[in-house]
């Protein structure tokens, strides 16, 4: 590929927690905490991370180039200075890019089999 990451679909499938992080950091900036409130959020309370499972998913997602810790702050006078943000990589949106279409393929395969409702 030519940009020192593997292709993308070499890290799929996801772990669930880590593709909500990946939504969580779609927008915006966020540190730990306001990606946990995020995914609950998204997912009207469906998913609710824990401080460990989030911090092992950022950390191994770190390592893999996913995401990158950000080190200058957008108003640190405002924020508390222990705080680490985190943003989604380029590669990180192209791996959730390519797990959204195999999660896509697998929901058309069970429409197709009738185990998922067919859309109107």
């Amino acid at each position: 590929m030519g940009t020192g990451h593997p292709a993308p679909e070499t890290l799929l499938p996801l772990q669930p927690a880590a593709f909500h992080i990946l939504l969580a950091l779609a927008d915006a900036d966020r540190h730990g905490y306001a990606i946990i409130q995020e995914v609950a959020a998204r997912t009207g309370g469906g998913v609710r991370l824990s401080a460990g499972t989030l911090y092992r998913s950022i950390q191994r997602m770190l390592e893999q180039g996913l995401i990158d810790e950000v080190r200058q702050r957008h108003a640190p006078e405002l924020d508390d200075e222990r705080r680490r943000y985190y943003r989604l990589t380029a590669f990180g949106r192209s791996v959730a890019c390519a797990e959204t279409e195999r999660l896509s393929r697998l929901v058309r395969l069970a429409r197709g089999s009738g185990f998922a409702p067919r859309r109107a």
